[in-house]
């Protein structure tokens, strides 16, 4: 367990591996306009992190300006219903009490591609 929370530990991790299994290979800008509340330098660190725990891979390609592509490892999409489990609980614990997220999804859709991902 102390494993598992260390490597998917923190605010963003979470989130920037949800919205790669979601939106499939993501660059850098499309990611931050996922999270607006995140500042470049923190994603930065996450997807470093993200990387050297290999659940994330980093594409460049040699291009002016340089292109630089982000999407889940083998290891990485071994998380994805567990990912996606927790993004439908804590959709359903807000509403349970009232409560709305800044970005509204539809849970259909979530079970959908949850029910996908097995």
């Amino acid at each position: 367990m102390e494993a598992a929370l260390h490597i998917m530990g923190g605010k963003w991790k979470g989130v920037i591996l949800y919205h790669l299994f979601k939106d499939g290979t993501l660059r850098f800008s499309e990611l931050q306009r996922f999270m607006p509340s995140i500042n470049q330098r923190l994603l930065t660190k996450q997807l470093r992190e993200l990387e050297e725990d290999g659940l994330v891979v980093r594409e460049v390609f040699p291009v002016v300006p340089p292109r630089v592509e982000y999407s889940l490892s083998e290891e990485g999409r071994e998380l994805n219903k567990l990912v996606l489990d927790l993004s439908i609980w804590g959709r359903q614990w807000l509403e349970r009490r009232g409560l709305k997220t800044a970005v509204e999804e539809d849970l259909d859709e979530l079970r959908r591609v949850l029910g996908d991902a097995k």
